[in-house]
């Protein structure tokens, strides 16, 4: 793992209220977890960077370490890893996915 790598998933998980890194793109998952996860995120109706892990080697090879989580995509919210697609499918259904979301679009804009 470098450290330069490191340095940068720290800064976008630091820098993004709801960031999920995943495999593809939001408009073209590359697998069916990523989908599930970004069909999640999107019934919640809050806007979502990612990081497409494909395209993205370096991280896709140093993020489980940092996160001490070896699957992807991963959900993070206000810089706290939320889980995968089975924790993020669960929260969703429980209705727990929704709040979660709009508190740190609401984190974000206070001062």
């Amino acid at each position: 793992m470098t450290e330069d790598v490191a340095n940068a998933i720290k800064e976008q998980i630091a820098n993004n209220p709801i960031l999920l890194y995943m495999k593809g793109s939001p408009h073209a998952p590359q697998c069916g977890f990523s989908a599930r996860t970004v069909q999640c995120l999107m019934e919640c109706n809050q806007r979502f960077s990612y990081v497409d892990i494909l395209s993205n080697p370096a991280i896709r090879q140093t993020l489980p370490a940092i996160a001490n989580w070896p699957t992807f995509p991963q959900l993070y919210v206000n810089g706290e890893l939320i889980g995968g697609c089975d924790i993020v499918s669960e929260m969703h259904a429980q209705g727990e996915l929704q709040p979660l979301l709009e508190s740190a679009k609401e984190d974000q804009s206070s001062p």
